[in-house]
């Protein structure tokens, strides 16, 4: 019989016919090295540089962030910074302060990471500002922890001097315990800017024209402070009135039941009275004797 003919060896993986030589036949299953190796020399290595980059800094991203956490938390600022405005704020959205900040220093790592990787790999679009936003990314995130730990810091301060200032009781003391927080959030402001390149120039005549408002509005804070602390030295020195006498400022009418540096304290039928001392010398005082008819 005449036709076509084939010859199969047992047990190689060469096959002969007629139209074809021997040609290599591969287990289904089995990845061929050579073909692999071709497929890997194919990718650039900037690809491969890239893809290193992009894991290596996230695994520093989330060790820096949990270190800085673990750091804060260490050091005390969870109890330094509680009850501030920014902590209670933070609070709401299921955070705190010290996860914001670990927070910001993750973003801060995978933002330079993303930035390494497209430069690595040669994107176009990252290749025009590579250079300058790896200069600006540390500036911006300087500036956004200076103003967090300005705006904390603000709040820890006013509840601070709030919290001296309690005992006394006049309007004026209200102002001092904001103007303080206002102060050190303004200061933050500014150095903030600075982080972020605005001209000195501008920083300086912005922080002259704030100490001047804090001075004139100080001033006239301080000018009825000073006024009720002298004549409150002068009321503990003579002493025309003592505790438990009965006397009347203006429509004022009580018992005296303290008196201290800035005010008096007058109480009748429940209420209480707290009248400035710089009032009594102003309106003047009143002390009610009681007469005593004997039959």
């Amino acid at each position: 019989m005449t036709g076509p003919e084939t010859a199969v060896t047992a047990g190689s993986n060469s096959v002969a016919g007629p139209h074809t030589g021997a040609y290599s036949r591969v287990p289904v299953g089995q990845i061929d090295p050579g073909a692999l190796a071709d497929v890997v020399d194919t990718i650039p290595r900037a690809v491969w540089l890239a893809a290193a980059i992009a894991v290596a800094g996230t695994v520093i991203a989330i060790l820096l962030g949990t270190l800085t956490t673990r750091v804060l938390v260490r050091l005390g600022v969870p109890t330094a910074v509680e009850g501030t405005a920014f902590e209670r704020t933070a609070r709401e959205f299921d955070t705190s302060t010290v996860d914001v900040l670990g927070s910001l220093v993750r973003l801060f790592v995978l933002g330079v990471t993303l930035l390494g990787v497209l430069g690595t790999a040669d994107v176009t679009v990252a290749a025009g500002f590579w250079g300058r936003t790896v200069e600006f990314l540390p500036q911006l995130f300087l500036a956004l922890v200076v103003l967090i730990v300005g705006v904390v810091v603000g709040d820890k301060v006013q509840m601070l001097i709030g919290e001296r200032l309690t005992g006394i009781k006049l309007p004026e003391i209200g102002v001092f315990p904001r103007l303080a927080k206002f102060t050190v959030f303004y200061v933050a402001v500014l150095v903030a800017l600075s982080q972020l390149g605005v001209a000195t120039l501008a920083l300086v005549v912005l922080l002259a024209a704030y100490l001047f408002a804090v001075v004139f509005l100080g001033g006239l804070a301080l000018s009825d402070l000073l006024k009720s602390a002298a004549a409150g030295s002068y009321l503990l020195l003579e002493q025309p009135y003592a505790i438990g006498d009965e006397i009347e400022i203006g429509d004022r009418r009580g018992i005296v039941q303290e008196v201290n540096l800035f005010v008096t304290h007058i109480e009748r039928d429940g209420e209480e009275f707290v009248v400035p001392n710089r009032t009594v010398f102003e309106t003047g005082v009143l002390r009610i004797r009681e007469e005593y008819c004997w039959l």
